[in-house]
């Protein structure tokens, strides 16, 4: 299955603003996320599993989890502080 990963904030600015991932059905967030930090380089450094992320599906906030599905759209981005 194919999935449109979208990027915020920093890591839109290390990343670009996201681009298509291919997975195996039944695949969740935290599969995708782990598919993308073992492409290495900047995905591995921007997406490590020691960096605070949320996530989106289909633009709701979701847990790593979640479920993933054919054209679905996944967002990363780092959690958002107020001031």
């Amino acid at each position: 299955m194919k999935v449109q990963v979208r990027y915020f904030a920093s890591l839109r600015e290390a990343l670009g603003t996201g681009e298509g991932l291919e997975l195996p059905e039944g695949s969740t967030v935290a599969g995708a996320r782990d598919a993308l930090i073992a492409r290495g380089g900047a995905h591995a450094e921007a997406l490590a599993r020691g960096r605070a992320l949320r996530s989106a599906l289909n633009q709701a906030l979701c847990e790593e989890s979640a479920a993933l599905s054919d054209g679905a759209e996944l967002a990363f981005f780092p959690p958002v502080t107020g001031g």
